[in-house]
C-alpha cells in the first residue's frame, strides 16, 4: 500500500477540499454553509504565518481522501506556541490507509517549521476509532473538561 502525500492546502484544492469538511461536519451532525467552510479555508491559504494551515491527503491516485486542520496559538504554561489540531478527517473509504497518521505527522512537521513546542488536539469521548489512531501515534491522553459561550 502506498502511503498518502500531504501537501498544504491552496486555491486549487478547495473544489475537492470542500466534500471532505462537509463529511466531517456531517460526523458531527453541524451543517455550516459550504460559504463559510470555504472562508476559513481562504482565511488559512491567506494568512499561514498567523492563522494555521489546512493539510491535505492524497492517494496513490492523486485522490483527496483526507484533511487536517492546524491553527496556532500560545499557551501560558507551556511559555511557547502551540499547533492545536483543530480537525481531522479522513474519507471512510480511505480508513485504515494510513492517511490518518500522514496527516498527524504532517501537522507535527508544521509545527516543527513554525517553532511551537506542542501539537495538541481534542476528540469526542466516543470516537474509539479516533482514539485508537491517536493511541497508535504515541499521542499523551489528557483530560479536561470542555466550556463554551456564544459569542
Amino acid at each position: 500500500m502506498t502511503k498518502p502525500t500531504i501537501s498544504r492546502v491552496g486555491s486549487a484544492d478547495l473544489e475537492e477540499l470542500l466534500p471532505l469538511l462537509r463529511g466531517y461536519c456531517d460526523f458531527y451532525n453541524v451543517a455550516p454553509s459550504d460559504e463559510e467552510l470555504l472562508a476559513v479555508s481562504g482565511a488559512l491559504i491567506a494568512d499561514p504565518e498567523h492563522e494555521g494551515v489546512q493539510l491535505i491527503a492524497r492517494d496513490a491516485d492523486g485522490r483527496a481522501v483526507g484533511f487536517a486542520t492546524l491553527f496556532w496559538t500560545w499557551s501560558t504554561l507551556d511559555a511557547a506556541r502551540l499547533g492545536v489540531m483543530n480537525d481531522l478527517f479522513v474519507a471512510e473509504s480511505a480508513r485504515g490507509s494510513g492517511a490518518a497518521e500522514a496527516l498527524i505527522e504532517g501537522c507535527r512537521r508544521e509545527c516543527a517549521e513554525r517553532g511551537a513546542k506542542r501539537l495538541t488536539w481534542q476528540t469526542s469521548l466516543d470516537n474509539h476509532r479516533a482514539q485508537a489512531v491517536y493511541d497508535r501515534v504515541g499521542g499523551t491522553r489528557e483530560q479536561w473538561l470542555d466550556y463554551w459561550l456564544y459569542a
